[in-house]
């Protein structure tokens, strides 16, 4: 029982994305499509362990989910209101096994530019897409926000009731409307990708899903860019194609067997895909060569040294320490100085690092956030602050959320 709970949980969090595009783009409706969706997940918990697993469990969900959305609706009292969408619904494949899954995936990508529309804020863009593409649940986002749960559930009750007041059409917008939503579609594939990269929460460090389809996406959208005679390739979004392709090369290493995480400077390198960074390289001088500096580039730049660097010593500190000063003038993140300040640790020795860290702790705006305490940690225990180190460990791993970068702060106090 608790194995086909696992393969229902897995098989929802991997598809989730595509069934929900592929639902929204048909009923027009967020709240709708996330009911329906989470109907079929009930569905499957009740079905599956007495039927099996079923063949094509993405086409099922769908099918399911679509069912459960003809219900809601027909129970709606306005029967106008109901037609339209009702019509749409019941010309959709009957059978899971007519349904071609391979079709949706492209809906991801309108969805995202209905989420990126300049009527909602920034930051509701971006969360609203995480929250319905991602499959990323509330917390996660107000994780990658820095902000209160509550807070970013708000923020996303707004974003779906505005879109849907608006009547704003899901479909990729007309050519000359894309450079105004490009900068926060860029966003939204960034955070998803690193979610993947390195999840927030749950029993995995790494969610490969969700880094394959930011990438995914991130290459289709550069394609759009390339090949409409109207528009032109940005240099940003193939910086940030080369952000991706040059962190995802570590991925192999990144996990021991054991399931353990593998800090950086303790991977085996020659794990690391070379036919991945090489291409990841070349789309970042791609980038380059067209003049227009940006902070995607700039990751995609301090990405490309580690990856250049055969042993840890080989490491240019200095140079990464430089970019993330220069990052800086685009972003106010906090996360950047705190980069910026262990790559200056790492150049200049850690009490260096640990001065600056001091000073960005002052404004306490990383005071919850666990890689905060978890780099400070690092740095007291390289200058020999066991005691500190301690504390500052404990700290990280009370406030950490993923499983398994618990079992590695619990190995430093160990170790300590």
């Amino acid at each position: 029982m608790e194995a086909i709970h696992q393969t229902i949980e897995r098989t929802f969090r991997e598809e989730s994305g595509r069934v929900l595009a592929a639902l929204i783009s048909t009923l027009n409706d967020f709240d709708l499509a996330e009911d329906a969706f989470q109907d079929a997940l009930i569905t499957a918990l009740e079905t599956w362990p007495r039927d099996g697993r079923p063949q094509n469990p993405a086409a099922w969900i769908t099918t399911t989910a679509r069912n459960r959305a003809i219900d809601r609706i027909r129970r709606r009292k306005n029967l106008a209101q109901k037609q339209p969408q009702l019509a749409q619904l019941t010309q959709l494949p009957a059978e899971p096994d007519e349904i071609d899954m391979e079709s949706i995936p492209d809906e991801r990508l309108k969805l995202i530019f209905t989420c990126c529309h300049p009527a909602l804020a920034l930051e509701a863009q971006v969360a609203l897409t995480l929250r319905t593409l991602g499959g990323l649940e509330t917390a996660e986002i107000a994780n990658a926000f820095l902000v209160p749960v509550p807070t970013m559930a708000q923020r996303l009750v707004r974003a779906k009731r505005k879109i849907q007041q608006a009547g704003i059409p899901y479909r990729v917008p007309p050519t000359e409307l894309l450079p105004e939503r490009l900068n926060a579609v860029l966003a939204t594939l960034y955070l998803i990708f690193n979610e993947g990269y390195n999840a927030s929460s749950g029993d995995a460090l790494i969610r490969q899903e969700l880094s394959s389809e930011a990438i995914r996406l991130t290459r289709i959208l550069n394609e759009l860019l390339a090949n409409d005679p109207n528009l032109e390739e940005d240099a940003e979004a193939l910086g940030l194609l080369a952000l991706m392709l040059l962190h995802d090369a570590r991925r192999p290493a990144r996990i021991a067997h054991s399931g353990e995480m593998i800090l950086l400077e303790d991977q085996d390198r020659c794990l690391w895909d070379q036919e991945q960074i090489a291409v990841g390289t070349a789309v970042l001088e791609r980038a380059l060569q067209m003049g227009q500096a940006g902070p995607y580039q700039i990751q995609a730049a301090i990405a490309a040294l580690h990856d250049q660097a055969a042993t840890p010593p080989d490491t240019d500190w200095p140079q990464i320490a430089a970019l993330y000063q220069a990052l800086q003038r685009y972003t106010t993140s906090p996360v950047v100085v705190l980069n910026w300040a262990v790559a200056v640790a790492m150049a200049e020795g850690p009490m260096r690092g640990l001065a600056l860290l001091d000073e960005l702790s002052e404004a306490g705006t990383l005071d919850h956030y666990h890689l905060f305490h978890a780099a400070r940690a690092d740095l007291l225990r390289r200058a020999g602050f066991h005691d500190d180190a301690h504390d500052a460990y404990t700290i990280a791993l009370d406030l950490c959320q993923n499983a398994v970068e618990k079992r590695f702060l619990r190995r430093r106090l160990a170790e300590l």
